[in-house]
């Protein structure tokens, strides 16, 4: 049965509530995970909702305090890398023409070929997902398979012409890779700065070859644009876990201009599940979290929701209903389409007014 609530300002999260960048994020978490010899999943799973810099501080101890502010930038960089790879370098750009001659690359390719999967969960995923789109270009890639390589050595005594395309692949990716890193800056949020430049190597790195392979580019996620459209101007905030660089890259990626109010990691000295975010997005907006409504999808900021005060929806758009239902959350919903918005009032007198179409 439908249910409605009144609220004076909306409360947003960013990533898995506005925004899915989440294959994006699972990736650059699945590299520091076989940095620290660690099982990728448990890393994931460990890591969400969460900011980078108490991830970080918590899975690298060794990080001097000094040096967290560009550790965080440069993982923050590596998710928008992974997000944009495929339709920048890979099979989702123009066909790249020009023949790479540099001898560094075959080199990288080789080597990042025989690293045993087991040593590299990313690089799993490169064989299947580069085989599938040599063999049928108009095939999406996705590490979704459970198929495994038995062997570059077996594959190429199979079918060797297969090897040949997988290898122009890779080194065109690679060439392409190249050539932009060559550049000094790329676009991270509508504009060139010191925070979007793309890692100046010699040569590609193996995890960048594999982020060319694979789609984990940013989407929206339903209904959000039509709940946005929907609320006035200065009657709703975004406050992530993400630092700058990663929230204002993922929310423009998809057509979302971030709000006035927009609080990052970068704005509180803690984060979800701590209610410090949402409690200062409120006072910023000049309300009381108290009086407003919480989106979050994430156990870590239900919880941080629930803490300030606020009225919490959360959205199953990146875990299961039973994974999120024992957090406090007032109402649970698919997704933001589920719920509709409408102002009542005008001016000091205004108030938000939600239908909750399918609460459980």
């Amino acid at each position: 049965m439908p249910a409605t609530l009144y609220a004076d300002a909306v409360l947003f999260d960013m990533d898995g509530t506005l925004t899915d960048s989440i294959a994006a994020v699972e990736a650059a978490w699945a590299r520091v995970a076989e940095e620290i010899g660690q099982d990728p999943a448990d890393i994931i799973a460990l890591t969400h909702g969460k900011r980078a810099v108490d991830n970080l501080a918590m899975l690298k101890p060794d990080i001097e305090e000094h040096e967290m502010d560009a550790e965080v930038a440069a993982f923050e960089r590596s998710i928008l890398f992974y997000a944009d790879a495929f339709h920048k370098f890979g099979h989702g750009a123009r066909s790249m023409k020009r023949t790479p001659s540099s001898a560094a690359v075959p080199a990288l390719i080789e080597s990042s070929l025989s690293v045993p999967p087991s040593r590299q969960p990313s690089m799993a995923a490169l064989t299947p997902a580069i085989i599938e789109s040599s063999c049928d270009s108009s095939a999406p890639v996705s590490v979704a398979s459970s198929r495994q390589p038995s062997s570059m050595a077996n594959a190429g005594l199979a079918r060797p012409s297969l090897v040949s395309r997988l290898s122009d692949m890779l080194l065109a990716t690679a060439r392409e890779l190249e050539e932009k890193a060559s550049r000094d800056l790329i676009q991270d949020d509508g504009r060139c700065s010191e925070e979007s430049k793309i890692p100046q190597d010699n040569a590609p790195q193996a995890w960048e070859l594999e982020a060319a392979t694979v789609n984990r580019s940013v989407k929206i996620l339903p209904g959000v644009r039509r709940m946005l459209s929907s609320i006035p101007k200065g009657r709703y905030a975004v406050a992530t876990s993400g630092a700058k660089t990663y929230a204002y890259g993922c929310m423009t990626r998809v057509g979302i201009n971030p709000p006035e109010v927009t609080i990052t990691a970068d704005d509180v000295a803690e984060g979800k599940p701590a209610p410090d975010p949402f409690l200062l997005a409120a006072k910023c907006l000049g309300f009381s979290a108290a009086d407003c409504v919480v989106f979050e999808d994430s156990p870590s900021g239900i919880r941080a929701g629930v803490a300030s005060g606020a009225t919490v929806i959360a959205v199953c758009t990146s875990h299961e209903r039973a994974q999120i239902e024992n957090c406090g959350a007032h109402h649970i919903v698919e997704d933001m389409s589920k719920v509709e918005c409408k102002v009542i009032g005008q001016g000091k007198d205004m108030k938000l007014q939600f239908t909750v179409l399918d609460d459980e």
